[in-house]
């Protein structure tokens, strides 16, 4: 949660009427997803909430304001949104964008349509592009002016929106309204406007997103790379590439059309080894330890993902119709529990209660993965030329940083599409950038029957220092 005004520590004093007003900035790790509440004598208002709302309720509470009403930018798709959670909640009005949608809930926001919270005004300006009812809000200051944009995904630190999720037939016409949109209505706002999008580095939600928390149009318009065009032309051929599309997201396109379930994050149970296996037999179990952790000894079958990976590829592997089982230290399940929330899956079945520790006191068979750090593998490379090599690097990073020699390169997302190119005998030594994707990818060779994976610890990375 990042705060634009703090107050003094030590500040205790709870006023009847806040003269003051604030801004937070509340973020899901992993996605990478910005939302926002803000305020103004005892009112507040919340842009792109997710699901669970404690966050917003605690921000509102301590600043003692009420929710009044809740912001939407676009449909979303990366994460289950909490709008319908805050109204049931709160009783704040919805307003939502893409009024062309059947949405089961909240009224659809106009072009120019103004609210007002406190002495705040907040302004509509339909910015389509990255969905074709995408809305971004202007907020005013007390004083009237123009102060700070939430432009969704509509314009990023850096990026802009991806405009191909209604297809590559729909792409360039969606391209060329994002430019339109950010370049005759964004832009000439005023270069002192600050810009809160929805979305930070490392989301799926545009390309090259860079780590600039706060920036402000202005600066986007000198630095951000996707604005440094010629034309509208140059601009539409950039904008309207395809970008990976995680599966969950077609899920997520009615979930957030007719309002998430009601529901609540709910700790995972602890299950005993024996109940742990019984509940294996119908199960996913999902492995979130530390990767040498996972290495040394497994619950045979499980898929590794590592906690800071889980809400970024727990979308493309996890079957959300499928109980969920979780083997994890030290509250993680928890933790694991919350960001599955937020991408829609119900909370895990359960959790191995005592690790892999009683696991094996209990008796119990597990499977290790083989390992071999970047330096190892320098020392051993010739000797090894002609086995098998797997590269998981996505194809951005191939093409920026060079492809191994002599590798098979299938992007860690790919890789259960294309399975049968994998070789089925001797080792294959698999690669990523750091080691973390390439367990990954060796869990899911080993459900898929290979035995003989070695996954190098520092990758392509740690080779680059030996």
């Amino acid at each position: 949660m990042d705060r634009f005004r703090r107050k003094p520590d030590g500040d205790r004093t709870v006023p009847a009427l806040r003269q003051n007003m604030f801004l937070q900035r509340i973020e899901s790790p992993g996605l990478a997803h910005y939302s926002y509440v803000f305020g103004d004598r005892n009112e507040a208002a919340v842009i792109d909430p997710r699901r669970d709302i404690d966050d917003y309720l605690d921000a509102a509470a301590t600043e003692t304001c009420a929710i009044r009403f809740v912001f939407e930018t676009h449909r979303h798709e990366d994460f289950a949104v909490g709008s319908p959670a805050l109204a049931e909640r709160c009783g704040a009005e919805i307003w939502h964008a893409d009024g062309d949608l059947d949405y089961g809930y909240g009224r659809a926001a106009a072009d120019g349509q103004s609210w007002r919270i406190g002495r705040l005004q907040l302004r509509a300006v339909a910015t389509p592009g990255h969905t074709p009812g995408s809305m971004s809000y202007l907020l005013h200051d007390p004083e009237g002016n123009p102060w700070i944009l939430f432009s969704g995904d509509t314009l990023f630190a850096g990026a802009v929106g991806r405009t191909d999720l209604l297809g590559p037939v729909r792409a360039q016409d969606l391209a060329g309204r994002l430019y339109d949109s950010i370049f005759s209505r964004l832009l000439t706002l005023g270069d002192g406007i600050i810009l809160c999008p929805a979305h930070g580095a490392g989301s799926v939600c545009g390309g090259q997103i860079v780590e600039r928390p706060w920036t402000t149009l202005g600066l986007e318009r000198r630095a951000n790379p996707r604005l440094q065009v010629k034309n509208r032309e140059e601009f539409v051929v950039a904008a309207s590439q395809a970008l990976e599309r995680p599966p969950y997201f077609r899920r997520l396109e009615r979930w957030n059309l007719a309002g998430p379930p009601p529901a609540e994050v709910s700790p995972p149970r602890p299950l005993t080894p024996a109940a742990f296996r019984r509940e294996a037999r119908e199960a996913q179990v999902l492995d979130i330890r530390e990767e040498t952790a996972f290495a040394a000894a497994h619950v045979p079958d499980s898929l590794y993902m590592p906690l800071s990976m889980l809400p970024v590829y727990a979308g493309w592997f996890l079957d959300p119709d499928r109980p969920l089982l979780l083997v994890g230290e030290d509250g993680a399940p928890l933790a694991a529990a919350r960001h599955l929330f937020r991408l829609g899956f119900d909370s895990p079945r359960g959790f191995l209660a005592g690790g892999m520790l009683a696991w094996h006191q209990d008796g119990l068979d597990s499977r290790a993965t083989g390992t071999i750090t970047a330096t190892a593998y320098a020392m051993i490379e010739e000797e090894v030329a002609g086995a098998a090599v797997l590269d998981v690097r996505s194809d951005e990073e191939v093409s920026r940083l060079g492809a191994l020699p002599e590798a098979l390169h299938i992007p860690l997302t790919r890789l259960l599409e294309r399975l049968s190119e994998v070789p089925e005998k001797g080792p294959v030594y698999i690669f990523c950038g750091s080691g973390l994707r390439s367990l990954i990818a060796s869990s899911l060779l080993e459900r898929a029957g290979c035995r003989q994976t070695l996954a190098v610890l520092g990758g392509t990375v740690g080779l680059s220092r030996v």
